[in-house]
């Protein structure tokens, strides 16, 4: 009965699917099934013969497999690995070359034989390169095919660099790499012109041939192209989706990777389910959507067509499940984010005592503050709440090299105005202009640069701040040690991270707190900054009485929203508001018109901010809400 109803639950995936419940435990499994196939080859004398990935994906899985060599004795002297794809032309020394990454993450660890190695060839001329793939393909062949081979996934689809349009049956090649993959990889080379637009890999007709393929993803950000890839119809334009026409293929994933695949994002669909309240919300929101009415206008027949029999037949009738859901909705919309003074708040989102609350804002870069929630910001402390900012970062690698001269040009402009001596100043600016010609890809900055950029962030911060009504006594600036690497690539957090936040929570001792929630990326700035706060508070939990009065409420970045049925505050924004909220963002001239870190999104983020609120706001219109111009988004933290 067991196995049927997983069957059931199932039906929509094509191929099979194993869910762990994070990335870490994900990793764990699947480096022990590597170490046991090369325990069995060991037994047996024989070489275990492994296709290897590159990426962020692996570096668990690479980590547990050091683990196993130092701790646990797992020798690798029996194994012979292929990568699957180099970038060309690349330089094996290069910080971005899949060499330089797989030595740093797997190879400069363990015992394997370095002559056992093999990682395409980026530096070979072009005319060489049809032949070099020849003979990796038969070098694969003559050790009798991969054992195993280890993927990850992109989000155009691509396995290895098998970009939408690869064919099924492709070999060893060099291939043109998609803009969207490109993009993707530009925060490592310090910006997309510097992603080279061609890579060699392997095929996918190479992949297929391996005994068993192991596909791994973690975080929401690859949840889409997961459901595509294995509920999906398959086509030349989700490469991934020919893993399923494997009968020896297997995707290992964390539930955010999995969230969207049907039996997580609307089980109803394939099961019986355990209405809890938060699960029947996203029912009803779901149904509405889907046959685009107005909550209040959803019929039996409507619940019944759709899947939702069982919820019409337990709790139903379904008019009055509609009224419920829609209450529930309609009671997360409040112009009042700190509380309404003097006002049943039993049904309101936040709490009408204290009336005026000390309220901390954490902002992980320079600008999440006013972009995110600029317009529940600025209405704090219209509505008079004790309301301080705290930048935990400095922002200084998401600054032009361009404006780093353009204000020391005025410094230096200034300081002759006023008869100062300028040949420090003179000196600086002259080495940084000698400096910025020659810096390569990702190169770290001096730290006079360092300097210069975060001053410029850190002022159109105050100036941001200021606009929203902020005496300069309530704006902080924390520069946790952690980002100050210089680099994309940041520092673990450090004790002095977590002390530094204890210091200033305790020193404001707020009743909210709001932090930025949004974690599509799990290597993000965002995450590590929130589970800095979260530590601190787990600290003070207990010892300072203050935290138990503390609600902690989280807001997304400039890119995606909460999902309708997990908002549990909307704060709307009038015209007015929304023009306040541009204009707080606009003092961030630096981030403006074309940011350094910028995504794949050409939008500028005042443009992305608008366009999301606005969607948020027109999300609560079709469920038959009151229609605003826009709303801010937020989901209280329980910690």
């Amino acid at each position: 009965m067991a196995r049927l109803n997983l069957l059931e639950e199932t039906r929509y995936e094509k191929l099979p699917v194993s869910v762990y419940n994070n990335q870490h435990e994900a990793s764990v499994a699947v480096a022990n099934r590597i170490a046991d196939l090369i325990r069995a080859k060991q037994a047996k004398g024989e070489k275990a013969v492994l296709g290897l990935a590159t990426g962020v994906t692996p570096i668990g899985v690479y980590a547990e497999l050091v683990r196993l060599h130092k701790e646990a004795g797992l020798s690798f002297k029996n194994v012979i690995t292929f990568n699957l794809d180099e970038y060309y032309p690349m330089k094996p020394t290069a910080a971005q070359s899949y060499v330089t990454f797989m030595y740093e993450n797997l190879f400069g660890h363990i015992d394997i034989d370095k002559a056992n190695v093999h990682i395409p060839d980026g530096t070979l001329d072009k005319d060489a390169v049809a032949g070099y793939c020849l003979a990796y393909e038969k070098q694969i062949e003559e050790l009798g095919g991969l054992d195993l081979q280890i993927l990850g996934i992109g989000r155009t689809g691509h396995i290895g660099f098998n970009e939408p349009g690869s064919a099924p049956n492709s070999g060893t090649r060099m291939v043109t790499l998609d803009d969207l993959t490109r993009s993707d990889a530009s925060r490592d080379f310090g910006g997309k012109a510097n992603v080279p637009t061609k890579a060699i890999t392997m095929g996918i007709g190479t992949i297929f041939k391996a005994r068993e393929i192991i596909l791994m993803a973690w975080s929401k950000k690859k949840a889409p192209i997961i459901k595509k890839a294995v509920e999906g119809e398959i086509s030349g334009e989700v490469p991934a989706t020919y893993l399923q026409l494997s009968q020896h293929v297997e995707f290992v994933l964390d539930e955010a990777a999995a969230s969207e695949l049907t039996r997580f994002d609307t089980p109803w669909l394939v099961k019986d389910c355990v209405w809890d309240n938060q699960l029947k919300k996203k029912a009803v929101i779901w149904l509405a959507n889907e046959i685009n009415k107005p909550v209040l206008k959803l019929t039996e027949e409507d619940y019944n067509n759709h899947g939702m029999a069982q919820l019409a037949v337990e709790q139903g009738p379904v008019y009055n499940i509609n009224i419920d859901i829609f209450n529930q909705i309609q009671h997360t919309i409040t112009g009042w984010p700190g509380g309404k003074p003097d006002a049943d708040d039993s049904q309101r989102p936040e709490r009408a005592l204290p009336a005026k609350k000390r309220s901390i804002i954490f902002s992980p870069h320079p600008d999440d503050d006013v972009i995110s929630m600029g317009g529940t910001f600025i209405r704090l402390v219209d509505q008079g709440h004790d309301v301080h900012v705290a930048y935990q970062t400095s922002g200084n690698t998401a600054v032009w090299d361009d404006d780093v001269l353009r204000y020391m040009e005025f410094a230096i402009d200034f300081t002759n105005s006023i008869g100062e001596d300028t040949t420090h100043l003179q000196k600086s600016y002259e080495d940084m202009r000698a400096f910025f010609p020659t810096k390569q890809p990702n190169e770290i900055d001096t730290q006079e640069i360092r300097n210069v950029k975060g001053f410029i962030r850190k002022t159109e911060a105050i100036s941001g701040a200021r606009y929203a009504g902020l005496q300069d006594d309530h704006i902080h600036f924390m520069a946790l040690p952690f980002y100050e690497t210089g680099k994309t690539k940041k520092n673990s957090v450090g004790e002095e991270d977590i002390q530094l936040t204890i210091d200033l929570l305790q020193k404001i001792k707020p009743q909210q707190i709001f932090a930025a929630g949004d974690f599509a990326d799990p290597n993000g700035t965002h995450l590590v900054c929130f589970k800095i706060i979260l530590a601190a508070l787990d600290r003070l939990k207990g010892k300072e009485a203050w935290v138990e009065d503390c609600w902690l409420w989280m807001y997304r970045g400039a890119w995606h929203e909460f999902e309708t049925y997990e908002i549990e505050m909307a704060v709307p924004l009038s015209p007015q508001e929304v023009i306040r909220k541009r204009n707080a963002i606009f003092k961030h001239q630096s981030q403006k018109d074309r940011p350094v870190f910028p995504g794949d999104d050409a939008r500028e983020f005042w443009v992305r901010a608008e366009d999301r609120t606005r969607d948020t706001a027109q999300r609560y219109d079709r469920l038959g809400l009151a229609e605003y111009e826009a709303m801010e988004a937020f989901k209280r933290y329980m910690f």
